[in-house]
This record gives structure tokens, sequence and C-alpha cells, in this order.
């Protein structure tokens, strides 16, 4: 973790308090996408505890500032209560918030339920203040990990013109600027069947060999400054049925994870100039998104040391069509591992952070 040293006029140690009291109510309850309906409930009555006027659209929930007028511009404060399933790897009871050496563990502890709280107690900071030179709206949504239509994709529509949004993810409190994109691609190559005694059929797995190895082996010439290189892994395969027969079909799923260099269409196009199978892509939606370092929001994070970069990962950051950054408590390298955990400190660190990001730009 890197050294903090707050500027805040008064210490966030309370407001830590209640974030990690709420995280760990968070923890023990089972919040896999599209089964947040819980969290969801706990998230409003905290909401509704604090005096805040806080509203929901099937598992999201949204609050606006007390203060909120018209005409002002407005900045987005959004993280995610939804989780994946716990992997086999695990010794710890996932929804058990246990607390040992200065780590919440947990599952969603880090990935993003750190953030989730810390932008919460942040909007909680600024909720009745008068006179900001923002809006503020924290919209805490469901789906995240799965790109659901019931997330913040089925908020956005209502949500009005966003200026500008923080997205709540573990990344050190550092500032993802860019971000990958996604699509997963689902490959058929197709032979003919034959019995595997005789010289008979076409054996579609060796068709397929082909192309994936043209997958493992293509470099895409555009290389992003801050993305670096399109990304292309093989990450299924299926195919045949039996020892004797020659196989027709071979079925294999490529994850591919795309640059501000391109959009997902013209990666797709240069794949299928290149590859003999069909191509089925399951979303090209996923784009890869950026921010200018000169945008007010990257000079706030900068001003406080923080450094930028691009994240291979991909977020609901991609449905978001104005200018935001990727930015947390957490280590995106603790995410979906057994044992999950963020340290105390980090989400002390995270509110006081966010705090003296917004103070630059809203009051």
């Amino acid at each position: 973790m890197q050294p903090h040293i707050s500027l805040i006029e008064k210490p966030v140690n309370q407001l830590a308090v209640e974030a990690i009291g709420l995280l760990k109510k968070l923890i023990a309850i089972p919040s896999f996408s599209r089964e947040e309906d819980k969290t969801a409930n706990l998230l409003f009555d905290f909401m509704q505890s604090k005096g805040i006027v806080a509203q929901r659209k099937l598992n999201n929930i949204c609050a606006l500032n007390k203060y909120c007028k018209k005409g002002l511009p407005t900045l987005l404060l959004n993280s995610h209560h939804d989780t994946v399933k716990p992997n086999a790897g695990y010794s710890l009871n996932p929804f058990e918030p246990i607390v040992k050496d200065g780590k919440l563990y947990g599952l969603g502890s880090n990935d993003a339920g750190g953030a989730l709280v810390s932008l919460l107690v942040t909007f909680i900071y600024f909720y009745d203040k008068p006179n900001l030179k923002y809006n503020l709206i924290f919209v805490a949504t469901a789906e995240e990990e799965v790109s659901g239509e019931n997330g913040i994709r089925t908020l956005l529509p209502d949500m009005g013109t966003m200026d500008m949004g923080i997205v709540g993810e573990p990344t050190q409190m550092n500032l993802a600027i860019a971000e990958k994109g996604l699509m997963v691609l689902d490959c058929t190559a197709y032979g003919i069947s034959g019995h595997a005694a005789r010289e008979e059929g076409e054996n579609a797995i060796y068709k397929a060999m082909k192309d994936i190895e043209w997958f493992r082996t293509f470099q895409f010439p555009k290389v992003s400054e801050a993305l670096g290189k399109v990304k292309m892994s093989i990450t299924v395969i299926n195919s045949g049925s039996q020892h004797n027969v020659v196989p027709d079909r071979c079925h294999f799923t490529v994850d591919v994870r795309t640059t501000d260099c391109y959009t997902n269409e013209d990666v797709l196009e240069i794949i299928r100039q290149h590859v003999q199978c069909e191509i089925k892509p399951r979303s090209t939606r996923i784009n890869s998104s950026g921010i200018s370092k000169e945008h007010p929001l990257v000079k706030a994070g900068t001003f406080l040391g923080r450094k930028t970069y691009g994240s291979p990962t991909t977020s609901d950051q991609a449905l978001m069509n104005f200018p935001t950054i990727k930015v947390g408590p957490g280590n995106s390298a603790r995410s979906h591992t057994a044992d999950e955990f963020i340290y105390l400190q980090e989400i002390q660190e995270g509110i006081d952070i966010y705090i003296q990001m917004l103070k630059q730009l809203i009051e």
C-alpha cells in the first residue's frame, strides 16, 4: 500500500467505522449476480437511516444529494453490490466477515464492497452540503459481474445527463484512465463425420486447430499507449462424441480484450478475414473506454499523488458514454480469489482520497 497523509480538516475515522460496519453486513448476505435483493434491502435501509431519500429500481439503489439543483452538472458515484460465487479454494466461510491482522475477509470484501461502502460514506459526507458546484448521484448497482440487463444498463436511460463519474473498483486508489473492452466469440469449425478406422471424413478438430493457432499467434498492428496489445485467449474447446467417429464439428470459445485503437466491430472484421470457422459474438457493445489525462477528474487524483494506468479488466464503466475514471480501495489481484480480503486501512484511506478528490471539484 502507498503511504498516505490526510489533508481533510476533520478525520474520516467515524466514516470508516460506519463503512466497515456496513461492509461486514454486506459480506454476511449472499448477493450473487441476479440474486442481490437482500443486499439491496440492506443498502436502501442504511441510506434511509441516514436521512437520505433513496430510490430503488429492481436491485439497484440510487440517491441524489439533498440540495440538488436544476442546471448544475452531475457527477456519478457508482459501484456494485453483486459478487461472483466463491471458488472451491476457500478455507474460510465466504459469508463470515472475519477481521484478522488488519484485514477484513469475506466474499465481495475487495470486489467491490470496499469501494462501494467507501463511495457511499463519501456521498454521505457531501449529502447535505449546500452550494455544491455539482449535483451528486450515488448508485449501487446489481449484475455487474455478469454484465446483466438489470444493472446499470437499466438505470442509465432514466438518469438524465451525466457529466462525469467515478466507478468504484479495487485499483489501490490509483486511476484507471483506460479500460480494455471485451468480446466473447463462440466459434465453430465444420468437417465431415466418418469412421476413425478408415480414411474418410474431414476432422473438424484439425480445422479448428489451424484457426486456434492463428488466434494464439496473431498480433494486431496497433498498440495502445495506455492498454498495450489486443489480447485473444482460447478458453473452451468441445468436440467429438466417441473415440471411433471423426467429429464433424469443433466448438471453441475465444476471450478477446480490445483496446482504444480498435472498436470491437473492427477487431471482429479482422478476425473474420483470417479464420475459416463460423464466428458468433455474444456481444460487441463492451468497447474499450478512456479519459484524457487533462480531465479535471484525473487531475484531481494526480494532484494527490495517485498514478494513472490502463486496466486490463472490464467493468460497468464500459457502458457509460460520459467521462469516467475507475478508482477504489483494494487490489484487483485479490478479486475472485479464495479467502478474498481487503485491508481496513485501505478503506479509510479510500474514503479520505475520494473526499479530497471531490472537494477539488465540487466545493
